[in-house]
């Protein structure tokens, strides 16, 4: 249980199901609840300074003892602007360090938590010594890392500086218990009212309300309905601001300049953030693209999902934030949202990959995808002369738009390399033969390149976007 809130004298706890994702958490009434056996968090009081030093703390036994996956609440006295980088040294270890972004930046006594060493550091740690790093300058731009499996933290177990490019990759140590919670309860968003998965930072004022009313073609958000049917009889907007680059059917694509368009690509990020737990969101649009992915009909334009990208990518993704909303999912729109991207990074002559770390659903969306095209290939490959077919890994990747490495860990998944008198061959089952067969007839959603009009830019040509 993480927090207690009050709504018109009636209690509701805020309940999150340990090993579950946190699209699960809700507000639950105390009925469903054994009061008996809550803990309510204790306020911890001030102590005395020690050596001279701001936030020292006479040690005792009860703070000596380290225990393994035990997070300690330990105070600051001291008045200091957040975030900041807290550098923890452990006498006769190697430190750690903790990115922490903490919300009330003006309080003297500023609360934190500083994780345990391991059993096995367990011998001369008696004395924790904390020191404070000023934040390093520079303009505020996306964090990354985490503590996924995905995340690329440096070999020593220290987490590598945040990079200053990359898109909204979120660093988990920047949790706290505000973001950690949903703080809206529903939202509509023209025919469909959406009940948010995590916590998005809407204005405070608007986290109250028991729905927040968005404008399905300019996303944005309203406090009431009379404001939202005010605010259409102004809004022209019949689809998403920007180039549509793609149409067949009633799916249309629209490519859209965070620079050019930044108010709109606020908005979104704002919509996205609800559904997406592993990105955190900074104002800063201007180096990203966004491909809105809609449905026609005689209304207009209706967002479905969308994808965002880097306009320079050093790492070659072609994929920064990802997303299908959930009334159209599990329709195929995020397979073909999947297979635009790459459509793209086809025309660009490049390889790309998505943006790690991905999230649960985001992963078996890209596995399902890479999986079903790699397959597709192999299956349509003729042999010559009466000799097996061959293909490399190389021409499966300039086929595709694949990065190598994506392509490798997919076959390994598959578990379709052997090794075979000398050299690596790829074996197909019936099984897996069949268990294609059955998906590829139920993918009726593909991308028609004849339907693409995109003509790729030269963002390094073009000095700040």
């Amino acid at each position: 249980m993480s927090s207690v809130k009050d709504i018109s004298g009636k209690k509701l706890y805020y309940v999150h199901y340990i090993d579950f994702n946190k699209r699960l958490d809700e507000w639950v009434t105390p009925d469903r609840l054994d009061i008996k056996k809550l803990q309510f968090p204790k306020k911890e009081a001030k102590t005395p300074m020690k050596n001279g030093l701001p936030g020292s703390r006479p040690s005792s036994p009860e703070r000596d003892v380290v225990r393994e996956s035990i997070l300690y609440p330990v105070a600051l006295d001291v008045e200091t602007t957040l975030p900041q980088v807290i550098c923890v040294f452990l006498r006769n270890i190697s430190y750690k360090l903790l990115n922490l972004n903490l919300i009330n930046v003006r309080y003297k006594e500023v609360s934190f938590f500083i994780a345990s060493a391991p059993s096995s550091w367990k011998n001369g740690t008696s004395s924790i010594q904390r020191h404070l790093i000023p934040p390093q300058p520079g303009r505020k731009r996306k964090s990354c890392g985490g503590t996924d499996e995905d995340s690329q933290d440096s070999s020593d177990g220290i987490p590598s500086a945040p990079r200053m490019t990359g898109s909204l990759v979120s660093d988990r140590s920047h949790d706290d218990i505000v973001t950690r919670m949903k703080n809206i309860d529903c939202i509509e968003l023209g025919r469909h009212r959406l009940k948010p998965w995590y916590f998005s930072p809407y204005p405070q004022e608007l986290t109250s309300l028991p729905i927040l009313y968005l404008c399905e073609f300019c996303l944005k958000y309203l406090k009431s309905l009379k404001c939202l049917q005010r605010h259409l009889t102004k809004c022209n907007l019949r689809h998403p601001p920007g180039n549509e680059i793609y149409r067949k059917g009633t799916i249309s694509f629209f490519e859209i300049d965070g620079r050019k368009n930044k108010a709109y690509s606020q908005n979104l990020c704002l919509l996205a953030k609800c559904f997406l737990d592993h990105k955190t969101l900074y104002y800063d649009t201007d180096p990203f693209l966004f491909y809105v992915m809609t449905e026609y009909d005689s209304k207009g334009f209706h967002i479905v999902g969308y994808f965002s990208k880097e306009k320079e990518s050093t790492e070659d993704y072609n994929v920064a934030c990802i997303l299908t909303l959930p009334p159209y999912q599990r329709r195929g729109y995020g397979k073909l949202l999947i297979e635009f991207s790459y459509e793209l990074s086809k025309v660009e002559g490049k390889t790309g990959t998505p943006e790690k770390p991905l999230s649960d659903l985001g992963l078996l969306s890209y596995r399902s995808y890479w999986s079903q095209t790699i397959l597709e290939i192999l299956m349509d490959l003729k042999s010559e002369n009466g000799e097996r077919p061959q293909i490399t890994i190389n021409e499966i990747s300039e086929i595709t738009s694949v990065k190598k490495e994506d392509v490798i860990s997919t076959l390994q998944y598959l578990n379709l390399i052997n090794y075979y008198k000398g050299q690596y061959i790829l074996t197909l089952s019936e099984d897996i033969v069949e268990g294609h067969e059955r998906a590829m007839q139920k993918r009726h959603l593909r991308i028609d390149p004849k339907c693409l009009h995109f003509t790729p830019k030269d963002w390094s040509k073009r000095g700040k976007w």
